[in-house]
């Protein structure tokens, strides 16, 4: 018998892991609880599970973050093409056997319409909804240190697995940033060649670019350009 998860606290830190997490199943149900922990990064992925207790380094990783975030909501109030999830989302797709929780996702109006999305509701909470099931149409991950082997190989090929149509990496802990817009094939996503600088999103219908510079404080400020339709 697992002993049962609790959240940490200051008297005692640790987290349980409870043995039915070795399971989509058993996963989604402890994410779901109320005993799931509020810090770390827990994905289950092709039946491993993923656990990241690393602090979100704020230079390459939360300010990129937040500037995507903040730009493709934007940019979706405009266009209103369907609904934009920030960080801390659960997503789930069965037939990928995952569930985890990207740094954004996109869904269109047409996926909710034709089923291939849904919303999990909370229990006992009309009109509050915990997970999203399906395909989201887009998702994005910021690479950081700790995630570098889960960002661009085993979440890419699960979120193809899933047949997402579009996923964004994006990594800025070096030199010149590295920003890839991955189209989905029948074997594999593709890199997305960019054209004269902008990376086209066929899920958007626009152009990005991804620049920084520093601030007054010597500290990255970045913009995520879009180009005009």
């Amino acid at each position: 018998m697992s002993h049962p998860t609790t959240r940490p606290t200051r008297d005692d830190p640790a987290i349980r892991i409870p043995a039915r997490a070795a399971t989509l199943a058993g996963f989604r149900a402890w994410a779901l609880s109320d005993e799931f922990p509020e810090r770390g990064r827990f994905s289950f992925i092709n039946g491993e599970l993923f656990v990241d207790m690393s602090p979100e380094e704020l230079e390459t990783h939360n300010k990129v973050k937040t500037e995507v975030v903040f730009a493709i909501a934007n940019l979706n109030k405009e266009l209103d093409l369907g609904e934009f999830y920030s960080d801390g989302t659960l997503v789930t797709n069965e037939v990928a056997d995952l569930s985890t929780e990207p740094d954004g996702a996109f869904v269109t109006w047409r996926s909710f319409e034709e089923g291939r999305v849904r919303l999990t509701p909370r229990e006992d909470r009309p009109g509050q909804y915990v997970e999203l099931q399906g395909t989201p149409d887009w998702i994005l991950e910021v690479v950081s240190r700790s995630s570098v082997a889960k960002d661009t190989r085993v979440l890419r090929e699960a979120y193809h697995r899933a047949g997402v149509p579009e996923y964004w990496i994006i990594d800025a802990r070096f030199n010149a940033i590295d920003f890839q817009v991955l189209r989905h094939r029948r074997d594999r996503y593709v890199v997305a060649a960019p054209r004269g600088g902008w990376h086209r999103s066929s899920v958007f219908g626009r152009g990005f670019r991804l620049e920084r510079r520093l601030n007054r404080m010597g500290r990255w400020r970045y913009t995520l350009q879009v180009a005009p339709a």
